[in-house]
């Protein structure tokens, strides 16, 4: 089995209703940038939910986390619904470790009655 590392690759879906991302292999301080500006004109259309799905995200850093949160933050000040779904169970415990699981927590089933509040 090669070890190569696992290309950064970002894939949008746009729906009628919201943004959905798909992030395959490594989120880190090398494809930060990128990600960045993928993600920022979807961050800022706050009519829309922006969902983040992570079921092929082989590896985050602290860069990626950061990322995450600020997102939050960005969607928190517009009112708009930000989730995160399909956290792999070793992505889900450095949330865990790092604090920020409560921002994030797996929102498959909750995902109604979070947009039902806002």
């Amino acid at each position: 089995m090669e070890m190569e590392k696992k290309q950064f690759h970002l894939v949008h879906d746009e729906r009628s209703d919201r943004h959905v991302v798909y992030i395959k292999g490594e989120l880190d301080l090398a494809a930060a940038e990128q990600f960045r500006r993928a993600i920022e004109p979807l961050a800022h259309d706050a009519a829309k939910t922006l969902v983040i799905r992570l079921d092929e995200l082989t590896y985050i850093d602290s860069t990626g986390i950061g990322m995450f949160v600020a997102l939050l933050k960005t969607r928190k000040k517009q009112g708009a619904p930000f989730l995160i779904e399909n956290v792999p169970p070793k992505v889900q415990r450095l949330f865990d470790l790092t604090g920020v699981s409560h921002f994030f927590s797996e929102t498959n089933d909750t995902t109604e009655r979070i947009e039902s509040q806002s």
